[in-house]
């Protein structure tokens, strides 16, 4: 009787590590599943210190769930990172933010960002030039501008990604 219930006890302990186990592998199963975005939530984002819009910008970024760092630079040390990251002049914006891989420009709204870490095309990033009223972090009451969100893609060109009326 001993034997039986120690042998019941192994085999409740071991079923238990089974379902340990199992879980952990269901677990590890789904984080290779997730998405990018979900894993690549967390944004650096450089500006020049005392730059309103730009911190809008990022709590814009923070109410959607990303994780925003905001790293102040001299103007000259911003546009030698745009620069280096891809942007032409022609482009830049404000700010410029990295995340999962990319580079983002300006005043690009979260859930461009999203669907650019879920759909991972082959590009340096998203932009939107200069500082369109009423996109994020530029809100101004009612008052829009029409503007567009670009893929840059490696070597300079860009294709419309979103169009904002």
């Amino acid at each position: 009787m001993i034997r039986a219930t120690t042998a019941v006890r192994r085999t409740s302990a071991h079923v238990t590590m089974t379902k340990g186990r199992r879980i952990a592998q269901l677990l590890s199963f789904l984080v290779i599943l997730l998405p990018a975005a979900a894993r690549a939530a967390s944004v650096e984002m450089m500006t020049t210190s005392g730059c309103s819009c730009c911190h809008a910008w990022a709590r814009h970024l923070h109410a959607a769930g990303f994780e925003v760092t905001v790293k102040d630079l001299a103007m000259g040390q911003l546009m030698r990172a745009k620069l280096d990251a891809g942007v032409p002049a022609t482009l830049a914006a404000c700010h410029t933010a990295r995340i999962g891989g990319y580079v983002v420009e300006g005043h690009v709204p979260a859930r461009e960002i999203q669907k650019l870490l879920t759909e991972r095309p082959d590009a340096i990033g998203l932009v939107v030039p200069g500082m369109p009223i009423g996109s994020p972090g530029m809100e101004s009451g009612d008052r829009r501008e029409a503007y567009e969100v670009l893929l840059l893609k490696r070597g300079g060109k860009t294709e419309v990604f979103a169009r904002y009326e």
